[in-house]
C-alpha cells in the first residue's frame, strides 16, 4: 500500500478529498460561498477573487495530484447563469456563479496528474467535460455502462458510437482512462452508523421516492406493499427520515429494499450493509468498483413481475444465511466503500500510472 502521508493534493469541487486528507489537501469549492468557506483550514470558495489563487496553486511544483469534481453545467450554460442571477443566494451576496470556472483552469499546462470524479446519475460523459477527459490521467465514472463506448452516446457521437468512431485513436486513448467509482458511504455517515448488532423488528425496510423516480421503484413498490398479506413485516416510513433515525430503523430490518433511482448506484446499497442488514437490489446495469457479490453480500433480482417477491420470501427463509451475509457485506463495505478507501483508490490508481512529463 502506497504511503500517502507526504503527498499534497488540490481539490476542485465538493470538499470530499479534503475531508479524508484535511492536512494535505487544498480545496477550491464550487459548493461553498465566502460566508461558508474556511480559508484558514484550506477551503476556499471559487470566486472571481480566488481564481488567481487557484491558478497559482495548480502550478506549485510539489503538487502531487489534482482531483476535480466538475459542476453539472459549464459556466456559460444558461441554466448556470439563470440559477445564480435569480437565486436567493445571489441576493444575499453569496453567488456561486464563478464556481464552474474552477474546472476550466485545467485547460492550461499542469505538471501534476489529474483525476476526474464523475458521480452524476447521467450515464454518459457530457460534451463540456470532453476536455477534462483529454486532460486527465483517469476519469472515474459512477454510472459506467458495461460497454464504455456508450459514454459517448449523444455527446461525442450523435447516436450509438459506430465501428468507425470506435477505431479512432483519440477516443481509444480516452476509453483507456475510464475507471468505475462507487458512491460508497456518504461523508455524513461518520459517527452515525450503529456499532452493535440490533434486534430485528422488521423483515423488510424501505424509504424513498417511488412516484417521480425510476419505474423499477414504482413496479417494485406494489410487490413490497403486498408482502404484508404473506405475514411479512414491512417497515415503510410515511415521511422522510433524518439520517440517524434512518440508520437505526435500517439496522433493525433483515432486508433493505434498495432499487435503483435516477442512477443504479445508490448510497443505500452500502448503508444497508454498514447497518448490519442485507440489501435487495435490482440487477446491476453498470460496471462497478469492488462490487457487492450476489448471494454473498446482497441479493439481486430481475425486474420481472413476481421476482422481487420470490427473492425476498426465499431470503427470509434462512435467517442464519442473512446473518452471515450481513457480516461479510459489512466487512466488505468498510474495507472498500468508505470515503477513506475510495479516496485511496482514486489516488493510488491515478498515481501508479501517472506520467512524469507535464501535460501540454
Amino acid at each position: 500500500m502506497r504511503d500517502l502521508a507526504s503527498l499534497r493534493f488540490l481539490e476542485i469541487g465538493v470538499p470530499w478529498l479534503k475531508t479524508v486528507f484535511p492536512q494535505q489537501t487544498l480545496c477550491f469549492s464550487n459548493f461553498h460561498t465566502h460566508r461558508t468557506a474556511d480559508p484558514a483550514n484550506g477551503i476556499y470558495p471559487i470566486s472571481l477573487d480566488t481564481l488567481p489563487k487557484l491558478h497559482r496553486a495548480l502550478r506549485e511544483p510539489d503538487l502531487s495530484l489534482v482531483v476535480c469534481r466538475p459542476g453539472f453545467f459549464p459556466p456559460w450554460h444558461w441554466q448556470s447563469i439563470n440559477r445564480e442571477l435569480f437565486s436567493s443566494r445571489a441576493l444575499r451576496g453569496e453567488s456561486r456563479l464563478f464556481g464552474a470556472f474552477g474546472a476550466q483552469l485545467l485547460r492550461m499546462p499542469i505538471k501534476a496528474p489529474i483525476a476526474v470524479l464523475d458521480t452524476e446519475d447521467y450515464p454518459a460523459i457530457k460534451t463540456d467535460r470532453m476536455f477534462l477527459l483529454s486532460r486527465c490521467k483517469h476519469y472515474f465514472k459512477r454510472e459506467l455502462p458495461p460497454d464504455h463506448w456508450r459514454l459517448f452516446m449523444g455527446t461525442a457521437h450523435a447516436n450509438l458510437p459506430s465501428r468507425r468512431f470506435r477505431q479512432q485513436p483519440r477516443y481509444r486513448d480516452a476509453i483507456a482512462k475510464i475507471r468505475p467509482l462507487s458512491l460508497g458511504l456518504p461523508l455524513e455517515s461518520r459517527g452515525l452508523l450503529p456499532i452493535d448488532a440490533r434486534e430485528k423488528t422488521a423483515d423488510v425496510f424501505f424509504v424513498g421516492d417511488t412516484e417521480s423516480s425510476s419505474t423499477v421503484r414504482a413496479a417494485g413498490m406494489r410487490e413490497i406493499a403486498a408482502l404484508r398479506e404473506r405475514g411479512i413485516t414491512v417497515d415503510i416510513p410515511e415521511s422522510r427520515l433524518l439520517l440517524p433515525e434512518f440508520y437505526q430503523r435500517a439496522s433493525r430490518a433483515w432486508l433493505i429494499w434498495s432499487p435503483e433511482g435516477l442512477g443504479w448506484d445508490c448510497f443505500r446499497h452500502y448503508e444497508a450493509l454498514a447497518c448490519g442488514s442485507v440489501p435487495v437490489i435490482n440487477q446491476p446495469t453498470i460496471e462497478r468498483h469492488r462490487p457487492l457479490a450476489a448471494g454473498e453480500h446482497a441479493f439481486y433480482y430481475d425486474p420481472a413481475p413476481g421476482e422481487l417477491t420470490r427473492t425476498i420470501v426465499t431470503a427470509l427463509a434462512d435467517k442464519d444465511r442473512l446473518r452471515t451475509m450481513a457480516q461479510a457485506g459489512q466487512t466488505h463495505v468498510m474495507a472498500h466503500h468508505t470515503p477513506e478507501s475510495l479516496a485511496r483508490y482514486v489516488i493510488e490508481t491515478t498515481l501508479d500510472s501517472s506520467r512524469t512529463t507535464p501535460l501540454g
